[in-house]
């Protein structure tokens, strides 16, 4: 039955590469028969994942034998973590490969361009269900190399060249951290069996600051993972891809991209062995989810403010990870997925919803008594939620950090009614909106915990460091939700002017990496070797 079930899902990868093996044959305009092929695949792909997941529910883990030598080869591993993902990549794929059937429609290359997307659907599907660090890593480097295909398809766009170039150059240095952190597992346990791996990882690690073979894997996990989401100060390539079709852009930033929080969340018995690591997901994290909703909130551009989006969210997601509360790391991939990718799908009618909008808004006060008001409002539906599902948060400080940030989101949905010249019942209505998303982030969590129990770590032991970073990142949060809420009630200044200047170059840190890379001076020929 369990080797029966995990070779049922190979089925679905298997399906999408037979589109795009179909889709060389009509690589033109009007193809008919990849259009039809892909809708089949998109929708077997949605059975197969919903069979997996009850299976996985009713068997728990479900692993496939292993097919190679020395412990390393091809397996499958389905449990809870890998059928949600899989559950989420195939509803993702039937809306996205149907928008490309649209959207592409007349273009010369249309069936190419199927293909090459099919290809890429197969290979994140592969990485989810991996249960070999060989299988992982394979898996791993063909989404990279598949995603490269779609980011060239208009080869004769230059930028579009020189972020692929960039991205290029990060992805390769991702993959050899993580062969690396493969080649150091299979030598101190002796197989690349996943679960062999923490399994092994529970009985003889011990959390700590050493720089055994074990530590170092997980450092080097954990650098894959933040090359691959694209963190401060790599992330630049992400915000230039938008020369690609639309469709690239949701699948990157509603899939792809969240195979660094994944890679945290898969080998998170291996991460939580060295604070060195999960110190490294805390930092960059929290620096890139700062840096990136800051200067996101200053672009004109709506694809270059979601891909600074992006960038917040995976950082805020290894922050997470990095705190060890993996079902909220979970909870935050599934939601921002779906939310990325209808934001990317629809960002064509932006504009005609913003002139259809007519909706007037109270005038702001700018008075920090409300404002101060707003967070206790904010504050108090959170402990009170938090007694009502008797979370201690005295005995959980790292989910109460999380808490601290989600008061401040809630505090931006109160004070914008409260610090306003609108009425009473505007406000109580905001408040009732805060308690809603305020319920929800207490209702999911707690069923993601019972959904993950025994498939990642319970929050793991974390230092006096990692409790200092989190009131550091948790303080200039505050700093910026504050000087948010406040800034709509002042005028603006030369300095304003200057600093959102700075702010929409992104701090030029973006430049920096092009120096760094010679993007800036790609002549031609490195152009064709790109291509």
């Amino acid at each position: 039955m369990t080797t029966s079930t995990s070779l049922l899902v190979l089925l679905a990868p298997l399906a999408f590469l037979a589109v795009a093996a179909a889709a060389t044959t009509s690589p033109g305009s009007n193809p008919r028969r990849v259009i039809q092929l892909g809708a089949i695949a998109s929708w077997f792909a949605v059975g197969v994942a919903v069979v997996a997941g009850i299976a996985t529910a009713a068997n728990g883990l479900i692993e496939s034998p292993t097919w190679g030598a020395s412990g390393l080869g091809f397996s499958i591993r389905l449990d809870a973590l890998s059928t949600v993902m899989l559950i989420m990549i195939a509803l993702l794929a039937v809306v996205i490969f149907r928008y490309s059937c649209n959207y592409l429609d007349g273009d010369d290359r249309h069936g190419a361009f199927l293909g090459r997307l099919a290809a890429t659907i197969a290979a994140v599907q592969v990485l989810v269900i991996a249960g070999n660090t060989a299988l992982l890593v394979a898996a791993w480097i063909a989404t990279s190399v598949a995603l490269h295909q779609l980011l060239l398809f208009y080869k004769d766009r230059r930028a579009a060249v020189v972020a692929a170039r960039k991205k290029f150059i990060v992805a390769r240095i991702g993959d050899v951290f993580l062969i690396a952190a493969a080649v150091g597992l299979h030598q101190h346990f002796g197989t690349g069996n996943l679960e062999a791996i923490f399994d092994g990882a529970r009985a003889t690690a011990t959390p700590g600051w050493g720089f055994g073979s074990v530590e170092l894997a997980a450092v080097c996990l954990a650098i894959a993972a933040i090359l691959k989401s694209a963190q401060f100060p790599t992330h630049g390539w992400l915000v230039e891809v938008m020369e690609t079709p639309t469709p690239v852009s949701a699948l990157l930033h509603a899939g792809i991209l969240n195979a660094g929080p994944f890679l945290a969340m898969r080998m998170a018995f291996v991460m939580d062995t060295a604070h060195l690591a999960t110190t490294l997901l805390i930092v960059i994290g929290g620096l890139t989810a700062l840096f990136a909703s800051v200067v996101l909130l200053t672009q004109p551009s709506i694809k270059v403010a979601l891909g600074y989006s992006s960038a917040a969210h995976m950082g805020f997601m290894l922050m997470v990870c990095g705190m060890g509360i993996y079902p909220a790391a979970l909870l935050h991939l599934v939601a921002h997925s779906f939310y990325k990718a209808h934001a990317f799908l629809s960002s064509g009618s932006v504009v005609d919803e913003a002139r259809a909008d007519k909706v007037a808004v109270p005038q702001r006060l700018g008075n920090p008594a409300r404002v101060f008001g707003s967070t206790v409002i904010a504050l108090a539906i959170y402990f009170a939620l938090a007694a009502a599902f008797g979370v201690n948060l005295a005995d959980q400080p790292m989910l109460l950090a999380i808490g601290l940030i989600l008061v401040l989101g809630t505090t931006q949905i109160v004070a914008p009614a409260f610090d306003s010249t609108g009425t009473a019942n505007g406000t109580g209505r905001a408040a009732g909106m805060a308690f809603g998303v305020t319920l929800a982030f207490f209702s999911l969590e707690t069923g993601a915990h019972a959904l993950l129990l025994n498939t990642v770590p319970d929050a793991g032991l974390r230092t006096a460091l990692h409790s200092t970073l989190m009131v550091i990142i948790v303080v200039a949060f505050a700093a910026v939700v504050l000087l948010q809420i406040l800034e709509p009630a002042h005028g603006t200044s030369p300095r304003r002017r200057a600093l959102a200047v700075h702010l929409r170059n992104g701090l030029y840190a973006n430049a920096l990496f092009d120096r760094a890379v010679g993007a800036l001076r790609t002549p031609s020929t490195q152009v064709e070797a790109v291509r």
